[in-house]
């Protein structure tokens, strides 16, 4: 009701359950889908894999009642776009259709908290283990400057360029400069 009601909106198809979410996308690729997290026979994660697959150009929002971010990160690994809470108002609903329809993500704001929390507990990349200013120490290493001229440029003592270079190879578990080179061509650090 509250999507039919606007005049840039059309509603194309509706589904009783999973499996029928994903026969119905197939058919009428819509450029949005809602998907509820729960639902019987396929439940939501499983049917945005599959709606991912053979409706591609269409952008998926999950709606659930669940805050937990285990639900918001599988869904959004399954594919979806954007993730809203149930309990949102209309116009909440409303931005979240438009913004996924643009291609843009859109999290509810009582969930973006646990994402946030949720991806610092299980992040992958070693460079995200670094502070910013351990990057800047690791780039001048690449480059081959010395433990001296990395103090001077960066306006710090030796000692503490030393600090950041045994965080860099403890961090990173890394055992020497040359690993620390090849690392920082690796990841983009340097070319």
């Amino acid at each position: 009701m509250i999507l039919s009601a606007q005049p840039d909106m059309e509603v194309v198809a509706e589904a009783k359950n999973g499996l029928e979410a994903v026969v119905e996308a197939e058919k009428t690729q819509p450029d949005v889908v809602i998907m509820d997290v729960n639902m019987e026979g396929l439940n939501g994660i499983e049917g945005t894999r599959r709606i991912g697959g053979i409706s591609p150009r269409s952008r998926i929002l999950a709606l659930s009642m669940h805050r937990d971010a285990v639900y918001v990160r599988e869904m959004l690994r399954a594919g979806a776009k954007g993730y809203l809470v149930k309990d949102a108002d209309d116009d909440a609903l409303l931005d979240a259709v438009r913004a996924v329809a643009r291609g843009e993500a859109y999290l509810s704001p009582s969930v973006a908290d646990a994402v946030l929390t949720d991806y610092r507990k299980h992040v992958t990349n070693p460079l995200d283990l670094l502070t910013a200013r351990e990057r800047e120490v690791l780039q001048l290493i690449a480059e081959g400057k010395t433990n001296k001229d990395i103090a001077n440029q960066l306006k710090l003592s030796v000692y503490t360029v030393e600090a950041h270079r045994s965080r860099l190879m403890e961090k990173l578990n890394l055992h020497s400069t040359g690993d620390l080179v090849r690392f920082a061509i690796r990841n983009g650090i340097i070319s």
